[in-house]
């Protein structure tokens, strides 16, 4: 029989090992929280000061990877430990390249246009900056190596992310793209140039409004297709096309092709002999923000892709090829086709997984048209986007489009108008 004090001594004995127990699971639970709220306010204070950062590429030994340190001036040395990242976040090797600086662009621009026409470059309009539009055309000229004239653009076109083709001999076919600075509203007008008069006319719109749309001549018939719908973000995969010659569409209306297997903007198209091509090219983009007056651009969230379809006359199908050598975007003028290849110039590529930035992309990928195989054959000067690239004489050219924030940083920073050129072997 157990006496009532001993009952008590146990009972007390029990409440204080309950306490303690308690105790020890509740600092337990309190240094979880701790542990998981540092991991987060590190990764977000890291996120947050991104700008400030130095990024740092070294290559791994192993399994194609890189590890990549982010150094910050501001906070101690184990900030940010190191990540091991696919090579896709990491420039790739590539020959050096000689180039050299010719005359600059009258103005920057970014998300312009541009067309080549025998030794004259005629480049469309673009951003200035986020708040102000270009509403004109300048034009190049390889053989007097100078920039040679400037006329305006009618009132109703867009001003950047336009849909831009050429017969090759005297028209450009204008379709679609947005309207004003920010991310305004897209149209659906469509126009045609002849750059001998100067003269512009209208085409039948587009059957809906589209960003960017992957555009091209390809067998008479004017081809647009995918681009982003009228909210800017959601892709497209529609395929039109329209019949055109000497400036006309000989119809009235637009023609439902094959939808495109992958929807979203800012790709390039190249129609060679039989072929038409459609390389690289994202999902998503910004957005207005709801309720803004002006547009205000609002970001989300963009996946680039290095995807390339190619049609071939008489079959009308689409057939999924080699994909580029990394994710590639903003490249609709920046592709020349030389020495039976297509040559892409620049881009952005996947957003880094860590600071959830851009990356501009500084290699220059050739696509050999007998293999369907891609290589890399050199570097630009530095990583750029919609870079409006060309070719004569021997010489590849790029100008404007926005570059990267030097050497160790590959996010974008400045909008440009610089012109260089270099040989190709």
């Amino acid at each position: 029989m157990v006496s009532s004090s001993s009952a008590a001594a146990g009972k007390h004995g029990f409440k204080k090992s309950t306490l303690i127990l308690s105790l020890v699971a509740l600092l337990g639970i309190a240094s979880t929280i701790d542990f998981l709220w540092a991991s987060s306010s590190s990764s977000f204070s890291s996120y947050l000061s991104i700008a400030s950062n130095h990024v740092f590429v070294v290559p791994h030994e192993t399994h194609n990877t890189q590890i990549l340190k982010i150094a910050d001036d501001k906070v101690g040395k184990n900030h940010n430990p190191e990540r091991v990242l696919s090579a896709t976040f990491a420039d790739l090797p590539a020959p050096e390249l000689e180039w050299e600086q010719m005359p600059s662009a009258p103005v920057p621009r970014l998300d312009g246009s541009a067309i080549q026409i025998k030794d004259l470059l005629y480049v469309f309009c673009g951003y200035g900056t986020l708040d102000y539009v270009h509403s004109h055309v300048d034009i190049y000229n390889f053989t007097e190596n100078r920039w040679c004239g400037r006329f305006e653009t009618p009132k109703e076109m867009g001003n950047s992310h336009l849909g831009v083709a050429t017969d090759g001999t005297r028209y450009v076919y204008i379709v679609s793209g947005q309207p004003g600075p920010q991310c305004g509203a897209p149209t659906s007008r469509s126009f045609v140039l002849d750059i001998e008069t100067k003269k512009w006319d209208s085409l039948p719109p587009l059957p809906a409004p589209r960003y960017a749309p992957a555009t091209q001549i390809w067998k008479g018939r004017l081809h647009v297709m995918g681009g982003s719908k009228e909210n800017r973000h959601t892709p497209a995969t529609d395929h039109w096309s329209i019949a055109v010659k000497n400036g006309k569409a000989i119809e009235n209306q637009w023609r439902k092709e094959i939808p495109i297997p992958r929807g979203g903007p800012h790709r390039a198209c190249i129609a060679v002999d039989d072929k038409l091509f459609v390389i690289g090219g994202q999902e998503g983009d910004f957005m207005a923000k709801p309720g803004s007056p002006i547009f205000k651009c609002s970001r989300r969230l963009e996946v680039v892709y290095g995807d390339v379809y190619m049609m071939i006359e008489g079959e009308m199908k689409w057939k999924v090829l080699a994909p580029m050598p990394k994710p590639d975007s903003h490249i609709e003028s920046s592709w020349i086709v030389w020495n039976n290849s297509i040559v892409i110039m620049g881009g952005t590529t996947e957003k880094h997984p860590l600071t959830k930035r851009m990356l501009l992309v500084g290699e220059i990928f050739q696509f050999h048209l007998d293999t369907l195989q891609w290589s890399v054959i050199g570097k630009l000067p530095y990583r750029v986007k919609t870079t409006m690239a060309s070719f004569w004489d021997g010489w590849i050219y790029f100008t404007s489009g926005q570059r990267d924030r030097g050497p160790d940083n590959p996010q974008p920073k400045k909008v440009i108008g610089e012109l260089w050129r270099t040989k190709l072997g």
